[in-house]
Formats: structure tokens, sequence, C-alpha cells
């Protein structure tokens, strides 16, 4: 039995015991691992960076689609930009009242071996027929893309390799020409309490150019840190303001039963702690 020692950070980190390795490939774009970990279950990382495991990834996945698309009320047509592990999709496909998702991904790899080793993630969602998956890098398809989209997810690694583009300035403004006018962005923006600098980032690249930003969180174990944040980018002002009452009532309505979203949850989320308002230059009140 071998350790697996995560590299994302220069001077602190976590280590999982292994089990078994089931895979370990250098695919066109990254290095790719998957193996066993008795606490956590089956484990993927990419280029020495946790990217998910069995046992926490409902809390991610499902803060990252249920969000956007409830406080909206009418997504019909969905983009989720990675997520090859197919845990986004999964929850996408949940709502029933979605007519369409389309899926891009830069590696095909990583779907491929998802499938096999991570099938707990996707639970079919590929074969799901309002789906259309297409291996493509992010940047290259939203930058050409004419269709218009409700909500857009940004399931993307931390900005480091092909993914650095993700977080740029031309992506944002690629994402909100292709949104609808009641459009939402939400995007993983990683751990503020060590990647502040990511947080800040965003903030610069979003504020200007949306008519309501903000940032929301969820405590995921795996990603080290503390909380987890993500960006929230809306063309509606009232989007994120949803009354608990609404938001009830369209969870109850969705049929769709959580491990970590509920409606309480949903608001509760974009309470930020002081310091994150204080690094994006927004008060505690807004």
């Amino acid at each position: 039995m071998t350790d697996y020692r995560e590299t994302l950070h220069d001077n602190y980190g976590q280590f999982f015991k292994i089990e078994k390795m089931l895979h370990e490939v250098r695919t066109e774009h990254q290095h790719l691992v998957i193996f066993e970990s008795a606490r956590m279950g089956r484990v993927m990382a990419l280029d020495g960076a946790i990217q998910t495991t069995e046992a926490d990834e409902f809390i991610y996945h499902e803060m990252l689609t249920h969000v956007p698309i409830l406080a909206h009320g009418l997504a019909r047509n969905i983009l989720i930009i990675g997520g090859g592990d197919g845990g986004m999709l999964r929850e996408v496909c949940r709502h029933s009242s979605v007519d369409r998702i389309t899926m891009v991904e830069i590696d095909q790899a990583v779907v491929d071996m998802c499938k096999e080793y991570l099938p707990n993630h996707s639970s079919g969602a590929y074969d799901d027929p309002r789906v259309n998956l297409v291996i493509d890098d992010g940047m290259r398809f939203i930058a050409n893309c004419t269709e218009k989209f409700d909500v857009i997810i940004s399931d993307c690694p931390d900005p480091t390799g092909p993914a650095q583009v993700l977080f740029s300035e031309d992506f944002y403004h690629a994402c909100h020409r292709c949104l609808t006018d009641d459009g939402i962005l939400v995007a993983q923006n990683g751990t503020p309490f060590l990647q502040i600098d990511e947080v800040q980032t965003t903030a610069k690249n979003i504020q200007g150019l949306f008519a309501d930003w903000h940032f929301y969180h969820a405590a995921v174990p795996t990603y080290i840190g503390g909380s987890m944040t993500f960006a929230w980018a809306a063309k509606n002002r009232e989007t994120r303001h949803t009354s608990l009452d609404v938001l009830r009532q369209r969870f109850a309505g969705s049929g769709i039963v959580t491990r970590y979203y509920n409606a309480d949850i949903h608001q509760a989320a974009f309470a930020l702690p002081q310091y994150v308002l204080q690094a994006i230059g927004k008060p505690s009140n807004d």
C-alpha cells in the first residue's frame, strides 16, 4: 500500500492511503489517476490535484447545479463546461424541466475512464437523450458558440494548465454573450482561505460585466482549506434573491431527493465570511 500526496499547494497538503491503484495514464492533456481509498471510496486526481471522491462528490455537484437551476426557475437549456467525471451531468439530468444539456469536455480520456472506474458519478447520465457531449476546448467552444443558454456551469480544475483560460476575462465575456436575458453563470473558484487570489481575480473579471455578481460556498472535505467557493454571475439581479418560500416550492416541485442541497442551504450559502467580503470589496448586506 502506498500514499497519494496532493501537490496543489507547495507548503501544505493532504494524502490518501491507496488501497488499490485502478488506473494511471498520461492523456493528451494531463496526468490522470484513479485509485481506491478506504475512507473516501474511489478518488480521481489530475496533475497532482484531487478532483473528486465517491464519498463527498454529492456536495460539490449538488451545489453547482441546483443553486442556479432552482434560482432561475425556468431553465431549459444548460451548458456544462468541464465535468468529465459525469457528476455534474447526473445532477442536471435530474431536473425533468430541462430540455437540452450540452457538455463540453476537453479530454475524452477523462470521460472514458470515469465511466469505467467512477460509474456512480454519471449513473447513466451520458445515455440521457437530452445530452449532447462535445469533446473540445471549453474556451474555443464558448468563443464560437451562437447558442443561448439559461444556465452555464463551469466545472473546471484549478487555474493551471489547460483550465487556466477558463478563469480569464475573455471566458466570462463569452459566457455573458451566450446567456439568455435571465441567464446565470456559476463556476468553481477554489477554497478562499488558500486561494483568495483566485476569488479576487474572478471578482475583478465579472463585476463590470454582469448585473449581479457574488460568490457562494459549501464545505467539501476533499478540497482542503475550508469551504469551496463558487462564483455567481447573473444577468437578472433578482435571481440571487429568490425568496426562501419560492425556493422551497421549486425544490419540492422538482421531486429531486438530495443529500446536501435544500432551500435553506441555498439561501445561507450566499452569506460569506468577512475576510472574503473584504477581499472582493463587498459589504456584508449585499
